[in-house]
């Protein structure tokens, strides 16, 4: 169907953008984060799409990226979700949030979404976990490919960090995403990284 749409920003709602793409307004449905990063009405903007086809209506369901697109398409094949609770979840977790929840489990955080609840969230958990590569995740290709702001400093940093904290038990998911959220890792010796990480996982 449609792979993308590229336009103008003709309106933007909390959980849809309206796309003039050459004197015709796409309607596409879009998560509040997405909605959020948008530029302003006039300006131009791609999204990547999902069709949604029904008996009753044609939906669009607009993101910024394929990654975002990705996780999506994952989400919907889980029996319960539909696009809209696919959207909710994306509302309140970005993608890598998202995959890093459904790694380590974390059924709480992605129950946090309106519509979707602890049972529903405990599914979606089994269902995709297999399905989900931390080499997808933006601080995977980090760390597996040099950092993508080239520094290798940065990912040996950060591999080392992750390595030690999964030496000591903690799940790998977890551990990237401590280290993931430790400012200024570049700048620390092995030791400072790891204490660093320590605390982000409390």
């Amino acid at each position: 169907m449609i792979a993308y749409v590229n336009g103008t920003i003709d309106d933007i709602s909390e959980d849809n953008v309206v796309l003039d793409v050459g004197g015709i307004g796409y309607n596409v449905r879009v998560s509040a984060s997405t909605a959020e990063k948008l530029p302003g009405i006039g300006k131009s903007a791609k999204l990547y799409t999902y069709t949604s086809v029904r008996e009753d209506a044609i939906q669009l369901f607009g993101f910024l990226t394929r990654n975002d697109l990705d996780i999506f398409k994952k989400c919907i094949t889980v029996s319960g979700i539909g696009p809209k609770g696919a959207l909710a979840i994306l509302s309140v977790l970005d993608a890598d949030s998202l995959r890093f929840a459904i790694m380590s489990g974390d059924a709480k955080a992605i129950s946090k979404a309106p519509g979707v609840g602890a049972k529903t969230a405990e599914r979606l958990i089994l269902e995709l976990r297999g399905k989900i590569r931390m080499e997808d995740t933006r601080i995977g290709e980090e760390i597996g490919h040099g950092g993508t702001d080239g520094s290798m400093a940065d990912n040996v940093q950060k591999r080392e960090a992750v390595e030690a904290l999964v030496a000591l038990g903690y799940g790998r998911a977890e551990a990237i995403k401590a280290v993931n959220a430790v400012k200024g890792i570049e700048n620390m010796d092995s030791g400072a990284a790891l204490k660093a990480a320590l605390k982000k996982m409390f």
